[in-house]
Formats: C-alpha cells, structure tokens, sequence
C-alpha cells in the first residue's frame, strides 16, 4: 500500500473502478470532471479478530441511500487533502475522533460510475468504539470481519443492468448487509495490496 502522499498528484494516474470488471469495453467515466471524495477504511484492532467498520447510508439521502458505505464524502476546499477530508467526515457522520485513527496509507483511487474520484484512506483503530451516529447522514454503524473481506472466496461478481449495459460489480453480502460496488472494489483493492505484501 502507498504511504500517505500530501496531495492528489501523487496517487497513481489510472484511477481503479467498476470498469475494470466488464467483459465487453465501456466508457470510462471522465476523470477530468469527477468530483474529488475520499473515504476512512477504519480497521478496527480487536484481538485476535480484526473488523472493519462499515456504514450503512441514511435511506434519506439523495445520493446513494441506504447503501453500506465507508465513512466518507467530498473533498472540500479547507480540507486540503484526501486524508483531512476523510477523517472529517468520520467524526461527523459517526463520531469517529480523528485522534483515535492511525493512518497507514491510501489504496489506488477509485473512479464511480457516479462521476465521484475517491482516494481511499486507510486506519487503524483500536478498541473499544465509542461512535456517535449522525442520523442525517447513516443509519447504521456495523463492524465485518477482516478475515471475511480478506477471503478472495468470498469476493463474489454480481451484475445488473445500468443506463441500458449489463454492469458487473463486487458484492460480498455478509451478515445482512450487501456489501458491493465501490465499497467492495475498493475492498478488493485492500485484499490485493495485502496479498501482495504492500501493508
């Protein structure tokens, strides 16, 4: 995994994305007028089982509602970078102290189908959670297993229909929640650097 850069210019050029995963060529969406997010990846240190802290979208939101979700959002011009960007938007939505997450380093930025450039930020965070919900904004906080997101077995390939395509996406449906689309690619990307000895 990369260690923390100070800016976008340093991630790498060819942002990852659903559209790695089609079997027929589509057109990638535009990087140059993608809005610029970021999300925290909070991996929650319990002994001898690790989790990762997930969030489950308010069903009220206009953008992705009610989906499971890392603790994220837009870059805003005060943040500065990715990494401030996303430890804002965990405090806020789940009361995540930012003094609580050791950042370790971002995964390769993923490109939404959506028109969203997001830097995923990786932390670490040890137990116990104390977590403020924002109910404007999620309607649930939950924690996964790291050596279940971790299992390439479990690393499943959906489709659906989309804009008149058949589009493919990880899903990785786990306890009751759906777990799929940017969220688990960008899963799939942790598992592949921690495969690759990266982390």
């Amino acid at each position: 995994m990369r260690a923390v850069p100070p800016a976008f210019g340093d991630l790498i050029a060819r942002p990852r994305g659903d559209h790695d995963l089609q079997e027929e060529p589509v057109e990638v969406p535009d990087e140059a007028a993608a809005i610029e997010a970021a999300v925290l990846i909070p991996i929650v240190l319990h002994p001898g089982e690790p989790t990762v802290l997930l969030t489950q979208r308010a069903t009220a939101l206009r953008n992705h509602s009610g989906q499971v979700a890392f603790p994220g959002g837009r870059v805003d011009a005060v943040d500065g970078s990715p990494l401030i960007a996303a430890l804002r938007e965990a405090e806020e939505e789940i009361g995540l102290a930012r003094d609580r997450v050791r950042t370790v380093g971002y995964l390769d930025a993923y490109l939404t189908g959506t028109g969203y450039r997001v830097v995923p930020v990786v932390g670490l965070v040890e137990p116990p959670l104390a977590l403020t919900i924002n109910p404007h904004e999620v309607d649930e906080a939950f924690e996964t297993p790291l050596s279940f997101l971790m299992d390439p077995a479990n690393h499943q390939r959906h489709g659906r229909e989309w804009k008149g395509r058949r589009r493919t996406y990880y899903a990785m449906p786990h306890d009751g929640h759906y777990i799929w689309g940017a969220t688990a690619g960008m899963i799939r990307n942790l598992y592949e650097r921690l495969a690759a000895g990266e982390l």
